[in-house]
């Protein structure tokens, strides 16, 4: 792309599609350059995936999103970024959720909820390669939290209301291929989320994208997702013939707080375009919800508005 920038701010397309993880970047902006982005996430939960992978195609629900994120490098390796959604969530399925679940007024009514998320606060340090380099390490650690008291319950909730901290690193290698660019980059990060009821879903996640430049202001993306979760509560399986879901939400306490204690594993898998414009970038991602346990089933189409900037001096 024309300009530097813009392979970077690639990840803000995914930063809503697994559990509201801001993917990292190996690479950094250049000293005193940043970027705003503005991203419409569209989530159609199409069902729920059991302890054995089996799916329910029930509790049906939407997920609508418009996430802002700002991104600011204070050197050639340094740089913060700072993000909060606004989600709208309804549950849109005909039929109230399998039993046990409790079928809550903010479901039955089928109808919109809607409110802030959680805040966010990442700080990158490139160690190897800086803002042009083939090859690229860069750490990160970050911080989220709730930004009010809103509700977590049900397929229509905002989100888990959970504190959290990650500490991840990003690796990535650019090539010429076919006299085109082609950038490979991965990335892994552990996360430590507040306990609730004394159990912990501290979780890993990793992802792997590979961009590849078709024009001089189009890039082809793909990309793969993968969490896992390091406790958390198996829900269990549909054992034929009745709904019966052997599991570990064995209490009225943990079905009532089951929604954000779930073991939630998963792979995601997809790609996108993206296009620069003079003033600014559009990136469009499709993500489907390959598999996984103790989740949902689904997918997500998110498109990404991204206008760069400059302080103290012309915009590269």
């Amino acid at each position: 792309m024309r300009r530097p920038g813009f392979s970077y701010v690639v990840a803000a397309a995914l930063c809503l599609t697994a559990a509201n993880d801001a993917k990292g970047q190996a690479w950094v902006l250049p000293r005193r350059e940043g970027s705003i982005s503005f991203t419409y996430q569209r989530i159609d939960n199409t069902g729920h995936r059991r302890t054995n992978g089996f799916l329910v195609p029930r509790g049906r629900s939407l997920d609508m999103s418009l996430y802002l994120e700002a991104e600011y490098a204070f050197t050639n390796r340094f740089s913060v970024t700072a993000a909060v959604p606004y989600v709208f969530a309804k549950y849109t399925d005909r039929n109230p959720p399998p039993p046990p679940i409790p079928f809550l007024p903010e479901d039955a009514c089928r109808c919109w909820q809607s409110g802030w998320q959680d805040f966010g606060i990442t700080a990158r340090y490139n160690l190897i390669g800086g803002a042009s380099g083939g090859f690229a390490v860069t750490p990160s650690v970050s911080l989220g939290a709730p930004t009010h008291d809103y509700n977590f319950r049900g397929e229509a909730a905002l989100g888990r209301k959970l504190g959290e901290e990650r500490i991840g690193i990003d690796v990535g290698r650019r090539l010429a291929v076919f006299s085109r660019s082609l950038s490979v980059q991965g990335g892994y990060s552990y996360a430590l989320v507040e306990k609730v009821s004394d159990i912990s879903t501290n979780r890993s996640n990793a992802h792997l994208e590979a961009d590849y430049l078709v024009k001089p202001k189009l890039q082809v993306l793909a990309q793969v997702f993968w969490q896992r979760t390091h406790g958390g509560l198996r829900f269990g399986s549909p054992t034929p013939p009745g709904p019966i879901f052997p599991g570990e939400v064995n209490t009225l306490e943990l079905l009532y707080q089951h929604d954000r204690l779930l073991r939630d594993n998963y792979w995601h898998a997809g790609g996108g375009l993206a296009y620069s414009f003079p003033q600014f970038d559009v990136v469009g991602t499709y993500i489907a919800f390959v598999g996984g346990t103790d989740t949902h089933a689904g997918s997500a189409l998110t498109i990404t508005i991204v206008v760069p900037f400059r302080l103290g001096g012309p915009r590269h």
